[in-house]
């Protein structure tokens, strides 16, 4: 059983994690009906480990607009413009980074709780049906990666680090929503939130890693390869599905989802959950 709830999990970080609905939010609530027979250690590291299958996805699918190396008369050269597109994606993730590394037990003890994550999950969704209400006529001044400037992307890194802070807010969602609020389109906003979770995600899973210091068995082991090889798989779907889906339709149903998904997390922490822990 264990192996199939990895499983699920993977399917529902691969969702959550792209769309901009909070996979914290979901995955609390997943986590009251399916339990895993592991460590408490293990199960916290799993649930951040999971995310490195998603990320994959995007390596993936953005590989060319992404992989700034080529090789022309014998020699390996760097494309210019992909090499500012990653300055901006590590100056983006600067002050989620240096927040996460100082103070990551004391975000998780003061606001990973129901009522926090709730909140947050209501608040953006809001900002998104006003965000999108206020742009239906407005044209973006933003329609190509490459017309991120450093500030505008160093100000899509601040909305990022107000998810790192508070649970629920969905990093996806934080983001998306700073940009849009910013003149980027709707495609840009979405595929710089994209390049956005490599070095995010990537950096903390290998946090997580070095913090854990028990080992785990090979089951165990197993079970974050079925979780991370479900998330892979379903985060292609996803990101192509979004992608296509936002040619023709703005965000507003997300914003309506967060609010009912916040309100469902309010009344279940309020009325039947135990405390959560990190």
């Amino acid at each position: 059983m264990d192996y199939l709830f990895a499983a699920i999990y993977g399917i529902v970080e691969g969702i959550t994690e792209w769309l901009p609905i909070s996979s914290t939010g979901h995955m609390i609530l997943l986590e009251e009906f399916l339990k895993m027979d592991v460590s408490e250690g293990f199960w916290n590291l799993f649930l951040v480990v999971v995310q490195l299958g998603a990320i994959l996805a995007v390596v993936l699918l953005y590989w060319r607009k992404l992989w700034p190396f080529f090789r022309k008369d014998g020699k390996v050269k760097i494309s210019t413009s992909k090499f500012l597109l990653w300055c901006k994606i590590v100056l983006a993730c600067v002050p989620a980074a240096v927040v996460g590394l100082l103070f990551d037990d004391k975000i998780n003890e003061l606001f990973y709780n129901y009522t926090t994550v709730a909140i947050m999950l209501i608040l953006f969704g809001v900002l998104f049906l006003v965000v999108e209400t206020k742009n239906k006529s407005a044209r973006p001044t933003v329609t190509k990666v490459s017309q991120l400037s450093f500030q505008t992307a160093f100000l899509i890194g601040l909305f990022q680090l107000i998810a790192a802070v508070f649970p629920g807010t969905s990093r996806s969602g934080a983001t998306i929503v700073g940009a849009l609020m910013l003149g980027v389109s709707r495609t840009v906003a979405a595929e710089f939130t994209f390049f956005l979770a490599i070095p995010v995600m990537f950096g903390a899973s290998l946090l997580k890693l070095i913090k854990f210091e028990e080992g785990f068995t090979a089951t165990e082991g197993g079970l974050l390869v079925v979780g991370m090889l479900v998330a892979f798989l379903v985060s292609v779907a996803v990101i192509k599905f979004l992608m296509q889906y936002i040619k023709g339709h703005d965000f507003k149903v997300f914003g309506y989802y967060r609010i009912v998904l916040g309100v469902l997390v309010l009344l279940y922490g309020f009325f039947l959950a135990a405390p959560l822990t990190a």
